[in-house]
């Protein structure tokens, strides 16, 4: 089950999202967290925020769910100091930090802080932030935008960067370009689908920030055409999958789609081991397809 994102080893392609399992330690009563291929931790800024006012989740059914979490994070300084050390303490692989901002400052500021203070493996910068200096438009929109941030971040940390897409573009295929050519070791898709919900008793919407973050089983089939279409545009680049993967099966279908591992996301909301329990699935349904080893079908379709 063995795969590799760029020159770092992975015992296993799963990987819990970040923002889904918060700093790590919070999820180490549910499982044995060595078991993991990797863990993303909560998105984390430069300064702390306290995130957007409630309520910001919607339920939307099997489909899966609506956040407007607003990147509620201790920031960057606090994360290294106390945060860090607590999940070392308890899970010794690889760490992808994610990182958030709100400006280049921001991105470069705390990537460098994570770069000289922590052993993390990856840095996976999230360009789905809105640009306050641009209007509020996101980083990740435009392949301009978000080639800009890939190279501020790259001259300041000499650890992998891995760009995380938003799937709310026309053409993700040049965004992810655009961040290949400027630098980026990798590339992680997709964040959430931009979406609503709106409560017909109360005739307003469900989230007080309005939108949210469409996440979960619905969006499964939009994450593996875009990964599908970014492993093709960017050859060569590792790809970490991620959007509604809830099942073993749908780890082995985002592999051979282009995906060199996984994140799953809104399944820990609902279910804290799914990680665990897909883990223990994986072997199984390898022998019922007949693979004897991951990497040999990733981008086979």
């Amino acid at each position: 089950m063995e795969t590799k994102l760029g020159n770092i080893v992975l015992k296993n392609p799963v990987i819990p999202a970040s923002g889904t399992c918060g700093f790590g330690l919070e999820m180490s009563g549910w499982m044995d967290m060595n078991r993991l291929g990797a863990i993303a931790i909560k998105g984390t800024t430069r300064e702390a925020r306290y995130g957007n006012p409630q309520p910001r989740i919607a339920e939307c059914g099997a489909t899966g769910m609506l956040n407007a979490v607003g990147l509620q994070n201790p920031g960057v300084d606090e994360v290294i100091a106390k945060e860090w050390p607590a999940l070392r303490a308890v899970y010794q692989g690889p760490i992808i930090a994610n990182v958030s901002g709100f400006s280049i400052d921001d991105y470069t500021y705390t990537c460098r802080r994570i770069d000289q203070e922590t052993d993390a493996a990856i840095i996976e910068v999230n360009i789905s932030c809105p640009n306050v200096h641009n209007g509020g438009m996101a980083f990740g929109t435009t392949p301009e935008a978000a080639a800009e941030v890939t190279r501020a971040v790259k001259a300041v940390t000499a650890k992998p960067v891995f760009m995380k897409l938003s799937p709310n573009v026309t053409d993700i295929s040049a965004i992810a370009r655009a961040s290949v050519n400027a630098g980026a070791d990798g590339l992680c898709l997709i964040n959430t689908v931009l979406g609503m919900r709106i409560d017909i008793r109360r005739r307003k919407p469900v989230l007080a920030n309005r939108y949210g973050g469409y996440s979960g089983p619905g969006i499964f089939p939009i994450a593996l055409r875009m990964v599908n279409q970014v492993s093709k545009a960017c050859p060569g680049t590792p790809v970490i999958g991620c959007g509604g993967i809830t099942t073993a099966e749908d780890v082995i279908e985002m592999m051979m789609a282009g995906a060199s591992a996984v994140e799953i996301g809104a399944a820990n909301l609902t279910n804290p081991q799914a990680c665990t329990q897909i883990i223990d699935r994986l072997p199984q349904l390898m022998d019922e397809l007949h693979i004897d080893h991951l990497q040999n079908i990733i981008g086979i379709a």
